[in-house]
């Protein structure tokens, strides 16, 4: 009899979580398991702002998958997915293809540029381990550049943040950390720096604790961040951003570096595969597989799950993409064995936590808030408790955060 055929695409969050539980639920003899993953190596997504920032190299981001699965249980594949053929249960690569008795898509989410003109020509992103080494290196550049030239370009030590969301805010913590140590580094006058955050939703990390939200602005602007609320990029251009207000006439603001950090959408595959998806994100039913699909599973940043508190989809975080890897492990051990009743999935929120730097953070853990050293201690626990998960005590060691003041 021939064993089924489990896929997993992609080696983050949940698709790592999905493998590492696979392996550990269902025996050899009962069926195959494939990991498909571009690079050798998973990266910490939520890490991603300090390496951006340059507060942390970007091997501490990363870490290979060899040393997470299991080899003798795990076919792992090094290849870039290019479609996904349903009919044909086929997964088309760069380099090949793979079929599949069930499939599980993890490949993430990508930027959601919301068609603005200029954002893509121009703009830096915060979303892989290349994509926050290429900005580190551009902003040292600029200060390195600065005192090199004999007429003065202070837009260089001007960066606008696009977006004050979690990703925006936190990589703001770690850059207003970074710049003094740049400033004495390259011999630049620290008030020269201009730090510009712009958010078109009216507030900054909009759905959060209000007294928590004051206070990462205030704790931001302390250290020269500008906020610009209710204002929408229009455009970004090779010497800056234009901007506007509500009517108000827009007017650009010059800079050298610009970070859009303000929107994510699924992965452009789910598309051109021809699911039915909303901004690249399907809408799973509650055993996370795919409406009118038996055989494939989406989870995390290109899945969509109602929270029917408020009914609107939960917004795409590491929490919630390892907990349906864990779901998606278990129906699928149940669909090998012929098992037809499958879990749901219930988000249980363990609290959010919003880094504002190595030692300050805000955030609601357990329903109780938290503000500076107690809640930065906590967004460690949290980092540490991902590494865990997949890797257990010796991920923890190896990659783990244990500075905590």
């Amino acid at each position: 009899m021939r064993k089924p055929k489990i896929v997993i695409l992609g080696a983050g969050y949940g698709g790592l979580l999905t493998t590492v539980r696979l392996q550990k639920l269902i025996g050899v003899n009962e069926a195959d398991i494939v990991l498909v993953n571009k690079n050798d190596y998973h990266y910490e997504t939520t890490w991603l702002h300090e390496a951006s920032a340059g507060t942390l190299h970007h091997d501490k981001v990363r870490y290979d998958i060899s040393n997470v699965i299991d080899r003798s249980k795990v076919d792992f594949v090094q290849d870039t997915v290019v479609e996904i053929n349903k009919d044909e249960k086929k997964v088309i690569l760069e380099k090949g293809e793979v079929d599949y008795d069930y499939l599980v898509i993890a490949l993430g989410g990508e930027p959601e540029t919301f068609g603005i003109k200029g954002l893509k020509e121009y703009a830096f992103g915060i979303t892989n381990v290349n994509s926050s080494r290429q900005l580190r290196e551009h902003i040292e550049y600029q200060f390195a550049t600065y005192n090199m030239e004999e007429e003065k370009n202070d837009n260089r030590l001007s960066i606008v943040v696009g977006g004050a969301g979690f990703t925006g805010i936190e990589f703001l913590g770690e850059l207003t950390n970074r710049i003094p140590e740049l400033c004495h580094e390259y011999d630049v006058d620290f008030h020269k720096v201009k730090i510009t955050c712009v958010e078109a939703a009216p507030t900054v990390l909009p759905g959060f604790d209000p007294e928590l939200v004051n206070y990462a602005v205030s704790q931001l602007e302390r250290k020269g961040v500008e906020f610009l609320i209710g204002t929408a990029i229009k455009e970004a251009t090779p010497e800056g951003i234009i901007v506007g207000k509500g009517d108000e006439e827009p007017y650009e603001i010059k800079a050298e570096t610009i970070v859009w950090a303000a929107g994510v959408r699924g992965n452009a595959i789910i598309e051109k595969s021809g699911f039915e998806a909303m901004r690249g994100r399907v809408k799973v039913q509650p055993d996370l597989r795919v409406p009118g699909f038996e055989d494939v599973f989406i989870i995390g940043d290109s899945s969509l799950v109602i929270n029917e508190e408020i009914n609107r989809p939960y917004p795409p975080t590491a929490q919630i993409s390892m907990q349906q890897g864990e779901l998606a492990a278990r129906n699928i051990a149940a669909l090998v064995r012929n098992k037809t009743e499958l879990e749901s999935f219930t988000f249980d929120n363990k609290g959010t936590v919003c880094s504002l730097g190595e030692d300050d953070a805000i955030g609601v853990v357990f329903g109780k808030k938290l503000t500076g050293t107690k809640a930065a201690f906590m967004k460690k626990v949290i980092d540490n408790r991902a590494l865990y998960m997949i890797g257990g005590a010796g991920l923890v060691m190896k990659k783990g955060k244990f500075k905590v003041f």
